[in-house]
Formats: C-alpha cells, sequence, structure tokens
C-alpha cells in the first residue's frame, strides 16, 4: 500500500443529518456520485430513520443507532448487488434520512363552507378549523406514496393535500355523528375523536399517523 492509499484509509465516510429547519420530513443526504464507501459510518438518531434505495427500490431501513456499513454486519449488504463483486468495491446507493418526531400545531381549516342537515334548522353551512399533529409511522410508504425522489421534502410540500384530506373525512364526521348545530360548540372534543379515528387510514395510506386532531371552531351562520 501506498502513502496515499495509507492515508485515504484513514478517512471513513460519516453520513448523518442534524436537522435544523424544524419542518423536514426527508433529507437525501448528498452522497457524492451516489457511491458510499466501504466501511462508510452512518450515524442515526432518536426521531431519524435512514432509508437506503439501491437501483430504485427500497432496500433497507435503519432504526436510531451508528452502525458499519462494510461486509457481514449490516442487513442492507446482502440486498446491495455491488457488493457480491468484493467489499473493495463501493455500493452505488441514494440515502434518505426520514424525521420521524412529532409536527404539531399545524393548521387546518375549510376553505369553503360544509353542507350539513339539522333536525331544526333542515340544510345549514358551517365553517370550522382547528390544529393537527402527526408523524412519520413508516418511511418506507412515505418515500414510496409521496416524497419520491426529492432531495428535501418539508411538510409544506404535502400540507394541501392533507388539508383536503382533513376536510373531507370531518365533513363525512359531521354529517355522521348527528350532533345538533346548536349542541357542536358542547361536543367539539367528542368530534375531534371521532374525525381522527375516521382520519386515521388515509394517513397511514401516505404512511404517516395522525397523533392529534383539534376542532377549535365551528361558526354557524
Amino acid at each position: 500500500m501506498g502513502i496515499l492509499d495509507a492515508i485515504k484509509s484513514q478517512f471513513i465516510e460519516v453520513i448523518e443529518w442534524l436537522d435544523d429547519s424544524g419542518n423536514t420530513l426527508v433529507y437525501r443526504f448528498p452522497v457524492k456520485g451516489q457511491e458510499i464507501k466501504n466501511g462508510a459510518q452512518l450515524i442515526v438518531r432518536e426521531s431519524q430513520a435512514a432509508v437506503f434505495v439501491h437501483e430504485g427500490q427500497i432496500a433497507d431501513v435503519f432504526g436510531p443507532g451508528r452502525f458499519s456499513v462494510e461486509g457481514g454486519n449490516t442487513p442492507i449488504l446482502s440486498k446491495l448487488g455491488a457488493w457480491k463483486h468484493g467489499f473493495n468495491s463501493p455500493i452505488k446507493s441514494e440515502v434518505y434520512f426520514i424525521n420521524t418526531k412529532q409536527f404539531t400545531d399545524l393548521k387546518w381549516g375549510t376553505s369553503n363552507p360544509v353542507m350539513m342537515r339539522d333536525a331544526d334548522f333542515g340544510m345549514v353551512r358551517l365553517r370550522a378549523f382547528g390544529i393537527y399533529s402527526m408523524r412519520v409511522a413508516d418511511p418506507r410508504e412515505l418515500i414510496k406514496q409521496i416524497a419520491g425522489t426529492n432531495a428535501r421534502f418539508v411538510t409544506e410540500d404535502i400540507e394541501g393535500q392533507l388539508k383536503r384530506t382533513l376536510v373531507s373525512g370531518f365533513s363525512d364526521a359531521l354529517g355522521e355523528s348527528k350532533i345538533a348545530a346548536l349542541d357542536l360548540a358542547s361536543n367539539y372534543d367528542e368530534l375531534s375523536r371521532f374525525a381522527r379515528t375516521k382520519l386515521g387510514d388515509e394517513f397511514k395510506s401516505f404512511g404517516l399517523e395522525l397523533v392529534k386532531f383539534v376542532v377549535e371552531n365551528i361558526s354557524l351562520p
């Protein structure tokens, strides 16, 4: 081994992400040429997950911890074709960090009035708004269904779709609850729990969990 090779071998690539944005869901680690060196260190912090994508397919997901990406000690190696040709060859892969913390105090509201049939007033037009909290529950589904190959994916990129989903689910929950218009103000908590349960599967299809859904106000005409 020459002097230059000896120097190079002392440098171990470190793959990690320190989030300073507060609203980033997915961050693609900038790997030069998408090549990860043998012996690279992967550091996944609490409230994070790391997803390796190889040849367009998700190869593995790592939870919090420190991992050495080298022959034999990480599950991903058995799934990446580059390692079949010897452990001295770099693996060509993309690494995505997923923020699994809870994102709180996100806003939702009805842009148009919600129509509801009431026993006392007939058809009424209601407006409502509130807050919700969510977190990433399934990193694989989030990348496959929503984030795709984006280098950076923030909450604002999905808020529009989530708001439409929330308003649609809330409208259905409002109709199914059979709560009289004059009694809505005293049943915000019950309506919030009912709507959150109803919306759970919709969020799950995105790889997300609706942690909290709160109705803050429903206004009558």
